[in-house]
């Protein structure tokens, strides 16, 4: 049989494929994004798609409503390929990263304020990981016939007093034409050691005097998203930055979902060069608007959760999702970013940040570095919320860690209507007492297509405190409002009507939505509980804590502690991080002095594998409530609540008849 071609609308991207191919697979292939939470496997209903020329095979699924099939609707994960398609990707699907890299608002946001090269300097923690040195040797003769490498280790000896000195063969390969043609005078980019016993490696030689261009690329390897900033080593400011959503993302929404699909023939060469396409595209992006010289760029260091490092550099991941959930190593040598397919010069080294443990990885260890606790003799409660949720506590005497997986929630994943923060999510939710009647914000402010991780929130807490949910995140069936309907036996409430969306379909939060919600927050919070008594401590010994992570920066505090996300604590010892893996990445390649601290960092943490300590499951039992089963935890909620129900019960005894 004939190929088959497939027309994505509208991107206006086409691919042949074998007859039998499903439509997420030519998505793949094609390079065009459909949402697929559970990879594929037709569980999530995410990935529907809108068939508008072609006979398909399959995609019937109760997932679609008998009106979603009329209209041509079919789940790309399940529907094949036999003939020519057009297919239309939903607007829910498409991947918007200008989202990314959007400011968090002041008026949930106070950041802590960035390290500068100053600063790092006046505490003593400057230690260049790379320096330029300009050179002017003396042209070989027959009296002085030196070796080039020879010649120009010996100058760097005799002027600078440099030791211990290594080059690469790149650089060998490129002495011998630099030389001449600049006269003999150049410029050596040297890469020092971690360790003060260690080498110092010659990576680059340049024509000419060089030395005030000096750069290096620092880089945040999320699930869902990776960040990229270029960094002038010499001024030490960040010249460009730029995030994109991870292409792996198409695999799945979680790591689990992608180490299964890397266990696959040949998956794991393709999710890394998947990776490796959105690192490239960033690159390029950041190269260009900092109008660095590709040549002056001198490392890049990378953060990166355990599962993410690991597929980075295309090493086997499936011990990691099994007990005893071990991964490959804790440490990772240095290596050349060409190596693994980047698109940088070859003389740039790639340095990786190492792991804890199966679920604490680099992200958290930068975090950690950035945030400076590991410094501090503040005893600080670190907190990265994701789709899974990393827990640090300690400070500079001592350090423990545990994971705990959040699943997709925040990230809008197990929602029906749920989608990343983008163009048309609904990020903030009010009620109106009376009326029941929604008021939405939208990022952007477009006509709304589906509810963000902190819209989810806002929401739930709003109808939690005004007595439209109860604790358990059950709906008031009596509530006299024509929003609450029952579809398919769940109770859900239309946030907005299919004429208001872009989506042609009613928007609605159901109980279904709410108990994933639950869920994800009471892993979170029962992880920090835990982890406190393991270390004998109680939450209000905590004298600081630092969320990190994009959604730690757009998360309202106070909707956080309404539905017990978070533990009541005092506001004023919160502060948000924003991306503290990409602040430690940065720090690490302004100086060697954190790279140093690192490893003693590493040492210091003891990991927590919750999944093995009995009182976790009790801990998350207890708070699969809102905000949990025992209300005196939360006593200034639970003061507004018995206020809400006063006022309520006024207002009933007003309206009754005389």
């Amino acid at each position: 049989m004939p190929n088959a071609k497939v027309t994505f609308l509208p991107h206006d991207v086409s691919i042949e494929v074998p007859p039998g191919t499903t439509i997420i697979q030519a998505a793949l292939d094609a390079g065009v994004h459909i949402n697929a939470s559970c990879g594929g496997e037709g569980v999530c209903g995410k990935c529907r798609v809108r068939i508008e020329a072609g006979e398909p095979v399959g995609g019937v699924s109760e997932r679609l409503g008998a009106d979603d099939l009329r209209k041509g609707y079919r789940l790309a994960c399940r529907t094949e390929a036999a003939g020519d398609l057009l297919v239309r990707v939903p607007v829910e699907s498409v991947v918007d990263a200008g989202i990314l890299n959007r400011p968090a608002s002041r008026r949930r946001t106070a950041r802590i304020r960035d390290f500068n090269l100053g600063e790092l300097k006046e505490k003593g923690l400057f230690l260049a990981p790379v320096e330029k040195k300009c050179l002017q040797l003396p042209a070989p003769t027959a009296q002085d016939n030196l070796p080039d490498l020879s010649r120009l280790i010996g100058q760097l000896r005799r002027e600078h007093d440099e030791h211990r000195l290594e080059a690469d063969l790149a650089v060998i390969r490129k002495i011998p034409g630099i030389l001449r043609e600049s006269g003999f005078q150049v410029t050596t980019t040297l890469v020092r050691p971690v360790r003060a016993d260690g080498r110092t490696r010659i990576i680059n030689v340049q024509p000419g005097d060089a030395t005030g261009r000096s750069y290096a690329i620092a880089m945040d390897i999320g699930t869902t998203t990776v960040y990229g900033q270029v960094i002038d080593l010499v001024s030490g400011a960040v010249l460009a930055e730029h995030a994109e959503f991870n292409g792996q993302i198409s695999y799945g929404e979680d790591v689990i979902t992608r180490i299964v699909y890397a266990e696959r023939p040949g998956g794991l060469e393709r999710i890394q060069e998947t990776l490796v396409e959105t690192i490239n595209t960033i690159l390029a992006r950041i190269i260009r608007a900092s109008g660095v010289d590709p040549q002056d760029v001198a490392t890049i260091t990378l953060a990166g959760n355990t599962t993410m490092t690991q597929l980075l550099l295309k090493v086997e991941p499936r011990y990691i999702r099994r007990a005893p959930y071990v991964p490959a190593s804790s440490l990772y040598p240095p290596l050349k970013a060409c190596e693994l397919g980047m698109a940088l010069e070859e003389h740039v080294t790639a340095l990786v940040y190492p792991v804890v443990s199966s679920y604490v990885g680099g992200d958290i260890v930068a975090g950690v570095m950035g945030s400076g606790i590991y410094r501090s003799e503040e005893l600080t409660l670190f907190l990265d919320v994701g789709t899974n949720a990393e827990i640090v506590i300690g400070n500079r005497d001592w350090l423990a860690c545990a994971a705990c997986s959040a699943g997709p929630a925040f990230e809008g994943g197990g929602l029906q209507f749920g989608m990343r923060a983008a163009p048309g999510a609904i990020e903030d939710f009010s009620l109106n007492p009376a009326t029941l009647e929604p008021m939405i914000a939208t990022i952007g402010r477009e006509r709304p297509k589906g509810i963000c991780g902190s819209g989810l929130i806002n929401m739930v807490a709003c109808m939690f405190e005004m007595g439209v949910i109860d604790n358990r995140g059950k709906f008031d069936p009596g509530l006299e409002t024509e929003r609450l309907r029952r579809t398919d036996g769940v109770l859900e409430f239309v946030l907005a009507w299919e004429n208001e969306t872009q989506i042609e379909r009613d928007i609605t939060l159901s109980e279904i939505d709410i108990e994933n919600l639950i869920r994800a927050k009471g892993a979170i919070y029962s992880g920090c509980m835990t982890l406190l008594a393991e270390v004998g401590m109680e939450i209000q010994q905590i004298e600081r804590i630092v969320l990190a992570g994009g959604f730690g920066s757009f998360v309202d505090l106070d909707k956080a502690m309404t539905i017990g996300l978070l533990p009541e604590i005092d506001p004023a010892k919160v502060t948000y991080l924003g991306n503290g893996s990409l602040l430690g990445a940065r720090m690490s390649s302004l100086t060697n002095r954190i790279r140093r601290d690192v490893t003693e960092v590493i040492r210091k943490m003891t990991n927590f594998e919750l999944s093995e300590t009995p009182s976790y499951m009790d801990n998350y039992i207890a708070a699969l409530f809102l905000p949990h089963t025992d209300l005196n935890l939360f006593p200034k909620l639970q003061a507004r609540l018995a206020a809400n129900r006063r006022l309520r019960g006024r207002s009933e005894n007003s309206g009754a008849p005389q």
